[in-house]
């Protein structure tokens, strides 16, 4: 699993999303800026969380497993049922 850097710092976070929430450009490829890093957290239920590249990994997420984004690199994610998260961005 991948972790965030040492040397990077918390600076803004998202609202919590719902399965009825979720922001449609979550749920299609995109990207951090450059030195943008995130933190996707699963409050409860599961999450699907593709990396695009720069090869395809698909990650299940949930209340243990948290996801990291990696600055530019193209991500999606799909509600699997049920869910709440958010977002932590960081740099």
């Amino acid at each position: 699993m991948k972790q965030l850097p040492d040397n990077v710092a918390a600076y803004k976070r998202t609202a919590e999303f719902n399965q009825d929430t979720i922001p449609v450009g979550l749920l299609h490829a995109h990207q951090t800026k450059d030195a943008v890093w995130a933190k996707i957290v699963v409050l409860e239920g599961q999450l699907q969380y593709t990396i695009n590249e720069p090869e395809k990994e698909v990650l299940i997420l949930d209340e243990q497993v948290y996801g990291v984004v990696e600055p530019t690199m193209l991500h999606e994610v799909k509600p699997l049922g049920k869910v709440r998260f958010y977002v932590e961005f960081y740099r």
